[in-house]
């Protein structure tokens, strides 16, 4: 099994980058945490124009029809630059939801929009109890006739302040059926009325969460994902994906955490010496650069898993976001520690890191739910 990277993948990584050395210094970094919405309409015409939105959507529905894995380079390269904005919403939950369980009308009408940038969707699909599987899926989804009502309210919903579509994890079945069965997904105008979207105060506000209450919303029957009652299989798919993503851009914030560090122990001198050259440092950016290493090679391979869509991946995918969650926390943390009492101060860049790894290990379930559901897989 070959787990490396072709040409081809390697030349988007490169443009990936420089795009975004470009486009998104951390300058512009803290202007969108101030931005009343951190989404920069320029920036996602931009980002569009080079076809990433478009990097999973097949040729026939305006996309350019890649794989996973080319999705992976340049989402690691996002991690690593912190690129703000609904690009995780957009492609890899709303996207990925109507790729997976979308009609062939629902596709048309929908993947072209969101490959040229047109559209921004999002998933809502976090109640109260915090739970990312189908047991945590409680908001009731009424029968009208063919068509539907949503009452209720979903938390934490990735930048649904600037999407123009949600799709609405529900509950359709009885409260006593098994979890995995009554799930349906509506795809949902985010304008309709009834909805009412505030945006949450978080650690990292370069990417918004929101919670979003439904009030008699009215759905109809045609905008159902996939068929009513079975959309867990689907909004599965959607979170392996989605987490084996935000993983890879764990991966690319931790590396540039620790790149920062050992650059600045190689300049920074105390004693006649550049700080790098003492054992204690030199042994806190080894333990670091393992860390970072590590949760690579989990990264890569649940995104094989979920790229060939095997069983691995029901494995693979919890097993890398336990240590990417824990990995990236420690690793940015670390890393301010490396800088020592500049690193602690708001004009330095370091908090931004650590404010992202904070968030993305919250964010789908923490490093504790994913290890637990590690050990479900196994056969003890």
């Amino acid at each position: 099994m070959d787990f490396g990277f072709s040409e081809d993948q390697e030349l988007l990584r490169d443009s990936a980058r420089k795009f975004l050395d470009a486009e998104c210094p951390t300058t512009f970094v803290r202007k969108m945490m101030e931005d009343d919405s951190a989404h920069a309409t320029e920036l996602w015409k931009k980002a569009a124009e080079l076809g990433w939105m478009g990097i999973l959507i097949p040729e026939e529905h305006g996309g350019i029809g890649g794989s996973f894995l080319d999705l992976v380079v340049v989402m690691e390269e996002m991690g690593r630059s912190l690129m703000p904005g609904p690009f995780l919403a957009t492609v890899l939950l709303g996207g990925t939801a109507v790729l997976e369980g979308g009609s062939d009308e629902q596709k048309a009408a929908i993947l072209p929009k969101v490959a040229a940038g047109e559209l921004v969707m999002t998933l809502a699909q976090a109640e109260k109890s915090g739970r990312y599987d189908a047991g945590g899926i409680g908001l009731p989804a009424t029968a009208r006739g063919s068509d539907f009502v949503l009452s209720g309210e979903k938390l934490f919903v990735p930048d649904a302040h600037v999407a123009d579509q949600i799709v609405v994890a529900a509950r359709t079945g009885s409260p006593d059926a098994p979890a995995e069965e009554g799930t349906t997904l509506f795809l949902v105008d985010a304008k309709s009325p009834g909805i009412e979207i505030t945006q949450l105060k978080t650690v990292d506000m370069t990417r918004r969460q929101c919670h979003v209450a439904f009030q008699d919303v009215a759905v109809a029957g045609s905008q159902v994902l996939g068929e009513v009652g079975q959309g867990w299989p689907i909004l599965q798919r959607v979170l392996d994906q989605a987490i084996a993503g935000l993983c890879t851009e764990m991966v690319g914030t931790g590396q540039q955490a620790l790149d920062m560090a050992v650059e600045y122990a190689k300049e920074r001198v105390q004693f006649g010496k550049p700080i790098g050259s003492f054992q204690a440092v030199k042994h806190k950016c080894v333990d670091m650069m393992v860390q970072v290493e590590n949760a690579r090679s989990l990264t890569y391979y649940a995104a094989w898993t979920v790229d060939e869509n095997v069983d691995e991946a029901s494995q693979a995918v919890p097993m890398a976001k336990a240590y990417c969650s824990d990995m990236c926390k420690t690793v940015t943390s670390e890393a301010i520690q490396v800088h020592g009492g500049i690193g602690f101060t708001w004009e330095h860049d370091m908090h931004l890191f650590y404010r992202r790894g904070l968030a993305s290990e919250a964010a789908f379930g923490s490093a504790p739910t994913h290890r637990e559901v590690v050990a479900q897989t196994l056969d003890l």
